[in-house]
């Protein structure tokens, strides 16, 4: 089981230093390997809106994260042409749910021989990622015998303003023999709930979390904040860092416990 954690957005240098090296603590502590996550640029937002700091300084920081911190870094790509300069510093190249089906953007990031990280559209059937996989692989052809395509579930969309998540979905999704993450706390997401912002319910993590571990998930992506309230991204949903630790703990006592089995 891996890990992947950070800020929703990228906000600052000392937010972002801050909860790195909680994170790494917490996975070392726990033998958990630990990918950092942070959003230079959050173009889907709901409304007009911050969203960032850009590539170039999220960029800088994100190196700054992989060499004082020696992490792993996971960060989003929305157009094609950002991905051979993020791949000079991200291990995996994550594709947007929303751009999950977009050729273009998925055989540029394939092109870098990093990664590629797919989170499956909330109007997606888990069988329909076969497509996304095929797209990936006519550039890259050994990409899942080489385990450099990941699949991830975040939720599906239920009426307005409503996601839930299927679990039979991880199990569908594992039959194509890469590695599925659940994301936890965009599932929580209560979309355009809020007058014209993205709500959220983050109480609802650690239930999910627990079921997807059990169901026998490769890794888990949170999204994780100092001070959620306060956060520019998903503020309703983002784990506060400080409750990481409890949720690591339990975690690990169920994949132990599967282990045992």
């Amino acid at each position: 089981m891996f890990l992947i954690a950070g800020p929703c957005a990228i906000e600052s240098r000392d937010c972002v230093m801050q909860t790195a090296e909680h994170l790494k603590e917490l996975c070392e502590r726990y033998a958990m390997p630990l990918y950092f996550k942070s959003s230079y640029d959050k173009a889907n937002r709901t409304s007009v809106s911050c969203r960032g700091v850009g590539m170039d300084e999220g960029l800088r920081i994100l190196q700054e994260v992989k060499e004082q911190f020696a992490l792993p870094i996971l960060t989003d790509v929305h157009e094609s042409w950002q991905c051979a300069p993020v791949a000079e510093v991200a291990d995996v190249l994550q594709i947007p749910a929303f751009l999950s089906r977009q050729t273009d953007l998925l055989e540029a990031a394939a092109r870098t021989g990093r990664i590629v990280n797919v989170k499956k559209g909330q109007f997606m059937a888990p069988w329909d990622m076969g497509g996304v996989i095929a797209k990936i692989e006519q550039v890259h052809p050994q990409a899942v015998s080489e385990g450099h395509i990941w699949l991830t579930e975040r939720g599906s969309s239920f009426g307005y303003g409503r996601l839930v998540v299927d679990m039979t979905s991880l199990v569908e999704m594992k039959r194509f023999g890469c590695p599925v993450i659940f994301d936890a706390t965009h599932s929580v997401q209560q979309p355009s709930s809020a007058q014209g912002i993205t709500g959220g319910n983050r109480e609802m993590v650690l239930p999910l979390v627990r079921a997807a571990v059990a169901v026998g998930v490769d890794g888990l992506f949170i999204e994780t904040h100092p001070e959620p309230e306060k956060a520019i991204s998903d503020a309703a949903n983002q784990v506060r860092l400080s409750d990481m630790s409890r949720l690591i703990e339990q975690v690990v006592a169920i994949e132990k416990t599967m282990q045992d089995k």
